[in-house]
């Protein structure tokens, strides 16, 4: 079961997801640069830089945005899968100094970093995503079944714009044609009324921002497993059942209204936030996880802490590992860490039992909406693991390094 919890207030929305009872995810939207992945710019070439293969792009933020070469040229496809090129052009074929672009934000800012941008711009709509400069037809990964797959691909056909690409989502599986093409239709105006824009709209500047927290929300999250929102303030819980109907989702009737201030308080939601932002993670059997990260990776170490267990060694380290591999995959939700992940597991003498764990982590990482991959066991029997990195972590947006220690510690 999945429940959403919305707390307006203040000209801040917060919202938070609960998957069988526990938060998983927490999102939040204050002012014009909460959220910018997915707006897209006029922008013009400040740097190029030869020996990075890139580029520095001023789009009116500030702080120029990074522009890599391979995100500055023309997406290649083979069958479902984005062809790796090989041999990418130099930057300096691609790019010129004060060339003027059309990009969109594919990753925040964080730091002192500035926003990494691309010139292959995508719409993302609930069931579709419009590629409008590039020729291609793909069905997501996640859809198996293969009669599905080739269903959808040819409905894709069918209903995609010449010239133009689109890309089935999840969401899609078993959906019928006509919501598909409503759904491929309203992007297809929208880029319409984006590119009527354009000219009008200064170099550098926004052309075009992406959908709200509330839209994104019902966009990205409300899926079939969802049965519960509840929200604080009326207007919003009116949007959401109109929204929730129009795409004939029975969660409309299930939209609770609680007159009360602060609703992540009531739910828990902050003692969440809370503990996620501490570097231990108590477990319920009394085990617990350490969860260091730098800023090139994520290192989590697993203990038993006070558990002690019944039957024997093996088996207090196996369920303890068990335990921490469906936590640790809760925790890369909650704080939205991403990159590399290296696993310190309790030591397993058995084959089996290593397999056991790296299914349950397997298992938890599935549910996971951000792309997860598993390699397994190293030889030093760590366990190595990737998250697509997308938008800032929690701790980036709930605390602040430590003027008085220089930032060995968090505010």
């Amino acid at each position: 079961m999945k429940e959403i919890i919305l707390q307006g207030q203040a000209q801040q929305m917060r919202a938070a997801v609960f998957e069988d009872g526990n938060v998983i995810e927490v999102h939040e939207e204050e002012g014009a640069y909460s959220h910018l992945v997915g707006n897209i710019y006029r922008g013009r070439v400040e740097n190029v830089l030869p020996g990075m293969q890139a580029a520095f792009v001023d789009i009116g933020l500030g702080k120029n945005a990074f522009l890599y070469v391979a995100d500055a040229i023309p997406l290649r496809f083979d069958g479902d899968a984005k062809v790796s090129v090989n041999r990418l052009p130099r930057v300096e074929q691609v790019l010129k100094s004060r060339q003027e672009l059309l990009v969109q934000i594919i990753k925040e800012p964080v730091g002192t970093k500035g926003a990494r941008i691309s010139t292959n711009i995508t719409i993302p709509g609930r069931y579709t995503v419009l590629m409008p400069n590039t020729d291609y037809i793909g069905v997501s990964r996640r859809i198996t079944d293969e009669d599905e797959r080739t269903r959808l691909r040819e409905l894709a056909r069918g209903i995609c714009p010449q010239g133009m690409g689109v890309i089935i989502r999840t969401l899609a599986e078993g959906v019928e044609g006509n919501e598909l093409t409503e759904d491929l239709q309203e992007l297809v105006e929208l880029w319409q009324q984006i590119t009527v824009k354009l000219p009008h709209v200064s170099v550098p500047g926004l052309a075009h921002e992406d959908v709200d927290l509330l839209s994104r929300m019902i966009r990205e999250w409300v899926d079939s497993s969802v049965e519960a929102l509840t929200v604080n303030q009326p207007e919003v819980a009116e949007g959401l059942r109109n929204a929730l109907r129009k795409i004939g989702h029975p969660a409309a009737n299930h939209v609770r209204l609680i007159y009360k201030d602060n609703l992540f308080d009531d739910y828990g939601v902050d003692d969440e936030i809370r503990k996620a932002l501490r570097s231990k993670v108590w477990l319920k059997s009394g085990g617990y996880l350490v969860v260091q990260q730098t800023e090139a990776l994520t290192v989590i170490d697993v203990n038993t802490g006070k558990y002690v267990g019944q039957n024997s060694l093996e088996h207090t380290v196996l369920h303890t590992n068990c335990e921490a591999a469906e936590e640790i995959a809760r925790q890369l939700r909650l704080r939205n860490l991403g990159g590399i992940i290296i696993i310190d597991f309790i030591d397993m003498i058995s084959e089996e039992d290593q397999k056991q764990v790296l299914g349950v982590l397997e298992k938890a990482c599935a549910k996971d909406k951000v792309k997860c991959q598993i390699m397994g066991l190293t030889q030093l029997g760590l366990v190595e693991m990737t998250r697509k990195k997308i938008g800032q972590t929690l701790a980036v947006r709930y605390s602040k390094p430590c003027p008085t220690c220089d930032g060995t510690g968090r505010i």
